[in-house]
């Protein structure tokens, strides 16, 4: 898994790519809380993610939850497998996904 982050303004987006799953889910919620500070909305850019597990559907409730206290989240470009994740967990009811 890779994380790259560009900030601009009171925008980060995290692109994700790869898997997060129990082995990389811990470095995926580290990465991603260290750099919201003043964020008043969060893009996570799925595009090149391939798989989520249900510790990273973990790490994405647990950032939801502090988005909505400052601003928005919302994920972009996934794929059909982490929608389909998505709608069985019903996170697709929980998240914005664009």
């Amino acid at each position: 898994m890779t994380i790259k982050n560009e900030k601009n303004g009171s925008t980060l987006k995290l692109i994700v790519e790869g898997r997060v799953d129990t082995s990389t889910s811990k470095e995926f919620e580290e990465k991603a809380k260290a750099d919201l500070g003043g964020v008043e909305e969060l893009v996570l850019d799925f595009t090149q993610l391939n798989y989520i597990s249900s510790a990273g559907l973990r790490v994405l409730l647990s950032l939801q939850k502090i988005m909505n206290k400052q601003g928005s989240m919302k994920i972009v470009g996934a794929n059909d497998i982490v929608k389909d994740i998505f709608e069985v967990t019903g996170f697709s009811e929980i998240l914005t996904v664009e």
